[in-house]
């Protein structure tokens, strides 16, 4: 009798245990926004962008155009970090960028002068003279591929038949895009690159505007608290103020945090008689180092 009451029960709790199982917390797969998913291009595979990156006016999207620049043309804007490949009807195809940092972008107008897929890059003598820290070990170049500063795709700048040094190209860097970070050249999501690849054929004109043309085509532009450029209204002046505070504050708490810690690590060590300058320190996330992030090369 014990024993068929056991056997009961142990079937009566089945169900129960299997909800329980079914409410176990499951991984949530990253989020993928339609444009930028994952792509098999030859070999290589590119993964999806994350979508902590494709903030709003930081996607692919086309647009309305009002610019004077004939369909077919490409526009960069690098005060706005954006570039428009205008299409007919007065609309265009609207891709963030990233862009040069101060006084070393591509200015003027030029043309596409050839293209490549996975391209080869190799650093300039000048960048390697100048940080020979990040460039030196590729001095002889590197081939195309996935950790290749210049991504899925490059459009060569030429300027009176020659080769400006200057590109347009994609990017591993995802978190570059929308920032003044690259070397110079104009980065793109390697999705995006891709897509512009298909778009501009050899002789595209590419036409830089000027901080004037700028202003009066997409209006006063600002940096937020987190470096992305938006429009200067005062809703996004006041915001930025705030954001900045808030960052303050986690700042400080990070700070403290890490003070506590620190003394708790050395008071562990004294209580195990270990000097301070041999107390051993927790040990740091290995970081992967890849030509072409924030600091790296673009120019190929």
């Amino acid at each position: 009798m014990k024993i068929a009451l056991a056997r009961i029960l142990v079937i009566l709790a089945l169900p129960l245990l299997a909800a329980c199982a079914g409410t176990a917390k499951q991984s949530k797969a990253p989020e993928v926004v339609p444009g930028y998913e994952g792509i098999q291009d030859g070999e290589f595979f590119i993964e999806p962008v994350p979508a902590q990156y494709l903030y709003e006016g930081n996607r692919r999207t086309e647009v309305d155009y009002v610019g004077d620049e004939r369909p077919g043309t490409i526009v960069v804007d690098t005060h706005s970090r954006k570039l428009y490949f205008v299409l007919e009807g007065n609309r265009a195809i609207r891709y963030p960028i990233a862009v040069g940092r101060e006084g070393i972008s591509f200015r003027g107008s030029g043309v596409v002068g050839r293209k490549a897929e996975w391209p080869a890059w190799q650093p300039t003598a000048n960048m390697v003279r100048s940080r020979p820290d990040l460039y030196a070990a590729y001095a002889g170049g590197l081939p195309g591929g996935l950790i290749n500063p210049l991504g899925a795709r490059a459009l060569y700048l030429y300027r009176g038949g020659r080769d400006s040094m200057f590109r347009i190209h994609g990017t591993a860097d995802a978190a570059s895009i929308g920032h003044a970070t690259s070397a110079g050249c104009i980065r793109l999501f390697n999705q995006d690159a891709i897509d512009l690849y298909n778009r501009a054929p050899n002789g595209t004109r590419v036409k830089v505007r000027t901080e004037a043309e700028s202003l009066a085509l997409e209006g006063p532009q600002m940096t937020d608290a987190y470096g992305h450029v938006v429009a200067a209204t005062p809703e996004n002046i006041a915001k930025k103020e705030k954001d900045l505070a808030l960052i303050a504050k986690q700042a400080e708490k990070d700070r403290v945090a890490a003070e506590k810690a620190e003394k708790k690590r050395l008071a562990a060590c004294e209580r195990r008689g270990i000097a301070a300058e041999e107390c051993p320190r927790p040990e740091a996330p290995s970081a992967t180092v890849t030509v072409g992030t924030s600091e790296g090369a673009t120019t190929g």
